[in-house]
């Protein structure tokens, strides 16, 4: 009788301590697949995260293209039509010298930074908003625009709505009034809800 006993304590005790293990891996798991952990592993992976650490040269690698949603992704026609789209801003980019290895922005840490275009180069002040993401060039009284900056340790996206890039390009290629300029502002009106910009890599 003590022997049953003692083997029904024996029996609810690890019963016990099995639920108890259950829930604790429960809850593991459910740690582990929140949102928060699984933009940790994603930051790991990727290298994007938010310690934005711009200070060094950046060189003009290709266009960027990004669609504010999903659903306007899908509306324009997926990733044919911004692989499309991209390929027509980089058409244009480069008639008005905006060239891959030939356009760099230079950041320091004082918060200054330097473009140079085919060999000329302009100076200027920087600054990054980490709450929205939003990095605003300013050249004196001649260039103020803000960006939308997507970042990971070897490249950077500087996204603009299209009539704040054309001012960008504007100013760098020191035209204003091209058929290139005309053709990006037709391109963005034609993708409404899309970001045009420049993708800069790390050197």
């Amino acid at each position: 009788m003590k022997r049953m006993k003692s083997q029904k304590t024996s029996l609810l005790l690890f019963l016990c301590l099995v639920l108890s293990s259950t829930t604790c891996f429960g809850q593991s798991l459910s740690n582990l697949f929140n949102k928060d952990n699984i933009n940790k592993v994603v930051n790991t992976v990727t290298g994007a995260n938010n310690n934005v650490q711009l200070e060094g040269t950046w060189t003009y690698s290709g266009s960027a293209i990004e669609f504010e949603s999903d659903n306007l992704l899908m509306k324009a026609g997926g990733a044919a039509a911004s692989s499309v789209a991209e390929k027509k801003l980089d058409e244009q980019l480069t008639k008005v010298g905006i060239k891959p290895g030939q356009v760099s922005f230079t950041f320091n840490a004082d918060s200054t930074f330097t473009s140079n275009v085919a060999g000329r180069s302009m100076t200027g002040t920087y600054s990054y908003n980490a709450t929205d993401k939003q990095l605003q060039l300013k050249v004196a009284k001649l260039l103020n625009v803000n960006a939308k900056l997507t970042y990971n340790t070897s490249d950077v996206d500087l996204l603009f709505n299209s009539d704040k890039l054309l001012k960008l390009i504007a100013f760098l290629s020191k035209q204003t009034s091209s058929t290139s300029l005309k053709a990006i502002s037709s391109l963005a009106d034609s993708y409404d809800g899309m970001m045009l910009g420049l993708e800069l890599k790390k050197q």
